[in-house]
Order: structure tokens, then sequence, then C-alpha cells
């Protein structure tokens, strides 16, 4: 089989860089780099195994003459007549599959940089205003107030801020980022745009996830882009530069201080707080650190005013949420809504209900450290006040059902050596609590189980909960004593 990356042959490209990570990705992973001919050739295709065309996954490398006409934005079928986007409220992903990813024309024909001319007209103090009244909190899990972190990095002075967008996207099926990526990555940079305009940084990166190459080089061709456009470098109406960075692979990365770690060259490991990046970051100076979805949900907020956000969603959940549905539904993908949906609600109109053959038992939301709902939970609506009364959390959108063949002794097992593998090793009750729990849960797969050990599994846990460093400690022990309290029978 072969393995083939799909990149335009355009001169306006940042080609530089974008042939460094087409050789890195040639060299570590014998990856055969493939230029299209066709300078009409959008589509970044991602790392495939195909023995021909008929055997290609993932995004078709076609020119724009070759897309359905609904892709083009020609007509052809209207999106009220496709059900599953009729449902949606559509605000990031408005534009996906409609507009050619790399074309400036498409991107301000379709409202681009509406957000960053009116952010123009604002002073900075109005612009975090602004961020503050539509009440967006951060996409990325944490779900902190943007104004607030904003407001932080404003008002901290030194000579050098920076600008960092959080695309380490790594929780079980989670895949929005990629998509605003691939699909319309100058709304990434133009949120960048904004936020450094707004609280006066020069310089910028992405931190992309180093299996998500297309997205990488995908940016590098949108940077090179809107360079020679004139929308960046030092002479633009922002003098602001953005870098792509390559990740190393760490699912702690995606955790704000470790990522400013790994950006530094140093392994990635977790930072106590205070200070906050915001304050001290990126070689000691202020850096607004921001998942994706966040900076690409700015540009709309800037355009459309703060009343708009503010108006979707629910009292403390305001705008919209990027549900990616997976695992044993008729219809996995992806769809946008205004938070308040029940997790009922979301599994049978936007996954299509449960595929054909399997029956419900379980839906984890929130990635490896997400908490199992059963049926009893379904109820729950998808905003962050009542996730946090049950004990769980929104994570990065992700919902992955699963059906009665599932082996739960066996997920809470995978999970919890997940996190052991994954830890940073920076605190003692992760580094050494995943490493315990999954002995334990190692005894249980293998017969050994013994009384009270669903009781020390439970001490652990608490443990791990109350005094790791950071989320990834204080969160691993979510999907296995949720899988105990549900399956209980099971561990028996």
């Amino acid at each position: 089989m072969t393995r083939r990356l799909y990149i335009p042959q355009d001169t306006t490209a940042r080609a530089v860089g974008a042939d460094r990570l087409a050789r890195a990705w040639e060299k570590e992973r014998g990856v055969e780099i493939v230029r299209t001919s066709s300078r009409g050739a959008f589509y970044l295709e991602p790392l495939v195994e195909t023995d021909g065309p008929q055997g290609r996954i993932g995004w078709p490398n076609v020119t724009a003459q070759g897309l359905p006409k609904i892709l083009r934005g020609e007509g052809g079928t209207p999106i009220s007549d496709i059900p599953f986007l009729a449902k949606q409220t559509r605000a990031i992903f408005a534009n996906a599959g409609v507009t050619r990813p790399l074309s400036l024309e498409d991107y301000k024909t379709h409202g681009g940089f509406a957000g960053l001319e009116a952010a123009l007209r604002l002073a900075p103090e109005k612009i975090v205003e602004e961020l503050s009244i539509s009440k967006l909190r951060g996409r990325g899990g944490a779900a902190f107030p943007v104004g607030r972190k904003w407001q932080t990095a404003l008002e901290t002075h030194a000579d050098q801020k920076y600008v960092v967008a959080n695309a380490d996207e790594g929780d079980a099926g989670t895949y929005c980022d990629r998509m605003v990526m691939e699909g319309e990555p100058f709304r990434l940079i133009e949120g960048m745009l904004i936020a450094a305009y707004a609280i006066g940084a020069t310089k910028g990166y992405i931190y992309c996830r180093y299996e998500y190459p297309a997205a990488a080089a995908m940016l590098e061709a949108a940077i090179g882009i809107l360079t020679a456009a004139g929308y960046m470098g030092p002479k633009a109406a922002v003098p602001f530069d953005v870098e792509v960075f390559v990740g190393a692979g760490s699912y702690v990365c995606g955790e704000e201080t470790a990522l400013l770690q790994s950006l530094e060259g140093k392994r990635g490991m977790v930072q106590p707080k205070p200070p906050y990046p915001a304050v001290s970051g990126l070689y000691g100076k202020p850096t607004l650190v921001s998942n994706v979805l966040t900076f690409a949900t700015v540009p709309a907020i800037l355009a459309r005013g703060a009343a708009w956000h503010a108006s979707l969603g629910t009292e403390h959940s305001k705008g919209t949420i990027a549900l990616q549905i997976g695992g044993r539904v008729k219809q996995p993908g992806l769809a946008e809504v205004p938070f308040g949906l029940s997790l009922e609600e979301a599994i049978e109109q936007f996954g299509g209900g449960m595929a054909t053959g399997a029956r419900f038992k379980a839906v984890q939301v929130g990635g490896p450290l997400g908490s199992l709902f059963t049926k009893a939970g379904l109820k729950t609506r998808i905003c962050y006040d009542e996730f946090a009364r049950a004990g769980a959390i929104l994570g990065h959108g992700g919902i992955v059902v699963f059906d009665q063949e599932t082996d739960m002794l066996a997920l809470a097992r995978h999970f919890m050596a997940f996190t052991a593998d994954e830890s940073c090793g920076a605190c003692t009750p992760c580094r050494v609590g995943s490493v315990r729990a999954r002995e334990v849960l190692d005894g249980f797969v293998q017969g050994r189980g013994r009384p009270g050990d669903l009781d020390l599994l439970a001490d652990l846990g608490e443990t791990m909960k109350q005094t790791s460093l950071c989320a990834l400690g204080q969160r691993a022990p979510y999907p296995v004593l949720t899988a105990i309290e549900h399956f209980r029978k099971e561990f028996r």
C-alpha cells in the first residue's frame, strides 16, 4: 500500500515551510509527497492508504471545477433541503464545503475579514468588552471566559506578547479543529489577527498536532497567501506574523503550560499556575493561548455583534458547540448547534439513533477524561453547568456511543492505561496513581480481582482528583469511577 500526502502546487504558498514539512514526513514516515499539477486543486488529502484512485480514503483531491454545485456555492440542492444541515445553527462551519479553503476571494465573498475590519474600528479595550458581553467561553475544554483572559493579556505590559492557537486536538472522536484548519484556515488566522490587535502581540504560533500533516501544510499555504496579500507582516494593518509548529504527539501538550514548554523546545510538562500564561507564558512573556475553535468564533462575534452570540445557547453556555458524534450510531458526523440540546436529542437528531442491531449501553463525552452516561443520564443538557452538576466535562465536544457489546471493564482499563502512558510525570498523584490504577484494573481483566479493590480504586481516584497538578490527572479517574458506578456487576 502506498501512503501519500497531496499538496497543491501553488507559488503563492509558503513553499519553504511546506517543503520542509513534506521532507520530514517523507523521511520519518515513508510518505510519498505528491504535488498536484492543477493550480485549481485546493484540498490537501490527509494521510491515506491507497492502491489507486478507487482506494482513497478522506478528502478527494479535485479541482474546484470538479466539485458538485452545492460545494461551489452555485446552487444545486439548497442546504435547507438537507435535513442534517437544516437542523443545525452553523456559524463557525457555515462555509464548510461551500468555499475553496485556499481561495482568498471565496473567503472574502462569504464574509471573511468582516470581523477584522470591525475590530480595527474599535479600541482594543472595546474588543475585549465585546467578547465579555458575548459571554464566549473557551472551547478547548476548560471553558474559561475568553473576555477575562484577553483582559489580563491586554493589561499586562511587556515588550513582547504572543498569541498561540492550540491545535493539539487529541480527544477520542474529535476532529472539529481539523475541519477548521483544512476547510477554512483563513478563519482561524483572522481570529488570531483580532487577538493580536486586541492585546498588542506581534508574533503568533499555531501548535498543530503531529498526526495532522495535511492541516499543517494547509496552514502554511494560507499564511503565505495572506502575507502576500498584505494581511500579515510588519507593514500590515496588524503587524503580526504566524508560524506553524508541529508537536511531537504528546496528549498532555493540549494543556496550555505543557504546550508552551514544548514550543520553547523543552519536554512538554505541566507547570504550576499562577503565573498564568496571559501574564507570563512563552519565554516568560504575556501569551494568549486558546484553541482553534475559540479563535474561529471570534470573527463572527465581531462581525455580527456580541448580542447575537449571547442570544444563542443557555444562561451560562452561550453560542454554539461543535458536536462530533461517533461510535455505534447510524450517522457519525459533526453538527454545530446552540448549547442546550440534550444528549438524547443529539444522538437521535444528528447521530440518526443507534446503529442497526445495536442497543444503547452508555455514552462518553469529553474524550479519555470524560464521564460515562447511562440511559438515565441522556436527558442531561449539553451545557457547562449541567455537565458540571453531573460531575462531567464537555471537553472538546466529542460524543462516543457504546452498545451492548462493549466490555466496560476493558474500556475503563483502556482509558487508565492511556492516562498512564500520557502522564507528563510532573506530579506524583498522576504519574504514580495512574500506573497503580492500571495495575489494579489489570488484575480484574486477568481474573485476579480481590475484595476491596473497587474501594481501593475509589480512594485512589479521589486522591488523583484532589491533588493532581492538571486536568489530565484530575479527570483520569472519571471514566473508571463512572464505569464502576454504572456497571459494577461487570467488575465483580
